[in-house]
């Protein structure tokens, strides 16, 4: 089987989601890219019964090469992220707060500085219809040099070179939206902190950690 690996990875990684809460349903999307060729989840499977074998591979244009059912509604924004930049994997969730949130604000109130972890701002990407071109491209305008963006009134999408890294970007952003969801209901005036702490911790952060074997 054709990136078999990778394929069971992206089962793995959705079944992760469905646990964290992260995903309700069949909502929500993953995607791997190896070389010039992507595995991304099919469209309207349960998580908790996907197999590596229905995970589809295509091209980066869409083209399919081993994908024996549709892809997800959101193929055109997973592969609009590869078009435009050189990561290795996609994560689409739709988590509470980072809904929730998406629908209050366009950018995500600098409340902590995990904000470090995607570049240091958090934008809103205007709202689109799913699975739309136009939501593509909302996306990436508001994504910049990110790896996380929330999509208006949708949920919210991650970056990384690898899974595991837009993984863990995924349950960090759902982190903070949470924060910053708490801290605007409290009717007080916010402690935010500012663009100079922000690019610090964004240095510090890239290089946090113990490198992935």
């Amino acid at each position: 089987m054709l990136l078999a690996d990778e394929r069971a990875e992206v089962v793995a990684v959705c079944r992760r989601l469905v646990a964290e809460r992260l995903v309700v349903g069949t909502a929500g999307n993953v995607s791997v890219r190896v070389g010039d060729l992507v595995a991304v989840t099919p469209s309207g499977v349960d998580y908790a019964t996907l197999t590596a074998d229905q995970v589809g591979v295509h091209r980066l244009d869409g083209t399919p090469v081993q994908a024996p059912l549709a892809p997800t509604s959101e193929a055109p924004m997973h592969l609009a992220c590869y078009a435009a930049r050189r990561t290795g994997a996609v994560v689409h969730t739709h988590s509470v707060a980072a809904t929730a949130l998406s629908c209050l604000v366009d950018e995500v109130p600098p409340v902590h500085y995990y904000l470090g972890m995607f570049g240091g701002r958090l934008p809103v990407a205007r709202y689109a219809s799913y699975g739309t071109p136009q939501l593509a491209e909302n996306m990436l305008a508001a994504l910049g040099d990110g790896t996380g963006v929330l999509l208006a009134n949708h949920g919210a999408v991650t970056l990384g070179d690898t899974l595991a890294a837009a993984y863990d970007r995924a349950v960090y952003l759902e982190y903070v939206c949470d924060v910053a969801l708490r801290v605007l209901g409290a009717g007080r005036t916010a402690r935010l902190l500012d663009e100079t702490e922000l690019a610090a911790v964004s240095t510090r952060l890239a290089h946090y950690g113990q490198p992935r074997r």
